[in-house]
């Protein structure tokens, strides 16, 4: 089955009591039972809610897994995934990714007895040094956030796999309309499907999908003992923003490389961060690995200034100044001072993440028209 068609039926069957073709949202705390232990295989909805099983077979048949378990949000689904381990483990992380990731491993579970390292994993062949017998998780985002470099998936998790080592990839960015980690090698894939897979901007959710059941059971085993669970009606959005994945993610990356197009050549902007560039370092990688290039674009301008940014993030009229990403609609953030702001400056700059970097998701309007919005934004420079 490829995968339009997955994104629309997987998992899915019409509705046994009535025949509704959609999903129900089954907004129930608790079920009744016959007799003690005489159920219909559900008891009380923490631990199972039909809603959101239909959800959790749906992600696992669009990323080749396992099996999926769903949470109450994207860093809910990455605390899941570190609560595998335990007091005195290593997890080697990418350098480059999203603030929140950075803050829950350093902020949280470092306290716990949890190390951190965030290191380059774009030269797969140097990245081996990094690793110590205590490691037993490499966390890769590709694309990265918010510089989008490209982590080699296969050769990274190739390593990994000889040393018996547990890896994860953040898909948030690309999508498993993009790109399928386990696929390449991964053990786990992660996403913050408030963004690409929910795609409306009105949901919160998050998932992880396991390449291997064991994997998929101890997750279950983590959602139903912590309780992090989304809500049905976030699941049923979820499930109805997916049908529309494909078709939304396509067009975003057609107007995604014509924006980063009109960036290149304009005379206030300085560097321009795309995969899709032949010249971008993780150019041939992106190729292997991914569909396509993604919708998302940043760049920094000619006056490295906060001040400058400031000017154009204020004076956008079609994108919108907001955090997140993902929706149908293309919106524009300042890393530094929103998503990224918990990673320390020092920590910031040793990847390039300036004080006027600007990240762009780019929607799926008309793409003149957000060229012209931009151009409209820079004239106050």
């Amino acid at each position: 089955m490829k995968f339009a068609t997955k994104a629309i039926h997987a998992g899915v069957e019409p509705d046994p009591s009535t025949g509704a073709v959609m999903t129900p949202i089954y907004q129930t705390s608790t079920y009744a039972q016959a007799s003690p232990g005489d159920h219909k295989g559900y008891e009380y909805a923490r631990t199972q809610n039909p809603t959101r099983h239909a959800l959790e077979a749906n992600l696992a048949a669009l990323e080749n897994g396992a099996g999926a378990i769903c949470f109450g949000s994207g860093l809910a689904a990455m605390d899941a995934v570190l609560k595998l381990l335990n007091a005195g483990d290593e997890v080697v992380a990418t350098n480059d990714l999203y603030g929140g990731s950075y803050r829950i491993i350093t902020k949280i579970y470092e306290r716990f007895g949890l190390k951190g390292h965030f290191v380059p994993m774009y030269d797969a062949s140097k990245f081996e040094q990094y690793l110590t017998p205590k490691t037993k998780l490499i966390w890769i985002e590709t694309p990265t956030n918010p510089m989008l470099n490209i982590v080699d998936i296969e050769a990274i998790c190739k390593i990994a796999r000889a040393k018996g080592i547990l890896t994860c990839v953040d898909n948030t960015f690309a999508s498993p309309y993009l790109q399928n980690p386990l696929d390449l090698g991964a053990d786990l894939v992660v996403h913050s499907a408030t963004k690409y897979l929910g795609g409306h901007s009105d949901t919160v959710l998050g998932a992880v999908v396991a390449k291997e059941q064991s994997l998929a059971d101890q997750l279950h085993f983590i959602q139903n003992a912590s309780g992090a669970v989304p809500g049905p009606m976030d699941c049923f959005l979820v499930l109805r923003g997916i049908k529309t994945l494909h078709l939304r993610v396509e067009r975003a990356c057609q107007n995604a490389e014509k924006i980063a197009t009109y960036l290149q050549g304009h005379p206030k902007a300085n560097n321009v961060y795309y995969p899709g560039f032949k010249d971008h370092p993780g150019h041939e990688i992106a190729k292997k690995q991914m569909r396509n290039f993604g919708a998302m674009v940043s760049f920094d301008l000619k006056r490295d200034k906060f001040e400058d940014a400031k000017k154009v993030l204020s004076r956008t009229e079609v994108f919108t100044l907001a955090e997140s990403l993902g929706g149908v609609e293309s919106l524009i953030g300042h890393p530094a001072s929103m998503t990224h702001a918990s990673i320390p400056k020092e920590e910031r700059a040793k990847v390039g993440l300036t004080d006027s970097l600007i990240r762009l998701s780019v929607g799926v309007e008309d793409v003149d028209d957000l060229i012209q919005d931009l151009e409209r934004a820079f004239t106050f420079l």
